[in-house]
């Protein structure tokens, strides 16, 4: 059974930076096939898909927050780390990280953390 844990601080200020850690248990985020991301959900808005971390450790990034966000890993702690830099108020949200199935045709996120909320005080 996979399960992620995301944790961070839930309240940062205009400008700083947020790193939010995922935990990851009952997989190895250096399986193949899968790789690892980050998405969030503004108050009242869809999900945002904000990038993700693959198996050879290489990233791709929403191109909306590729000038903002770094995705790196801890192999040995079998974590995935996010950094989204110069916060404003509309990074406010609750944040996910998941793992995707690219083992079909159609990728997928099967497994899910609960979402830790980040709230971006101006």
């Amino acid at each position: 059974q996979v399960q992620l844990q995301e944790s961070g601080p839930g309240l940062v200020k205009t400008s700083q930076t947020v790193s939010l850690t995922c935990t990851v248990s009952g997989g190895s985020i250096t399986t193949n096939l899968y790789s690892w991301s980050w998405i969030r959900q503004p108050p009242g808005k869809g999900l945002e898909w904000m990038g993700a971390i693959y198996t050879s450790g290489s990233t791709y990034y929403s191109p909306s927050l590729k000038s903002r966000i770094s995705i790196s890993r801890d192999t040995s702690k079998n974590q995935f780390t996010l950094q989204l830099s110069a916060v404003t108020p509309e990074d406010t949200g609750v944040y996910y990280c998941a793992r995707e199935d690219r083992s079909m045709a159609q990728a997928r996120m099967d497994y899910w953390g609960k979402g830790t909320l980040v709230i971006v005080s101006s």
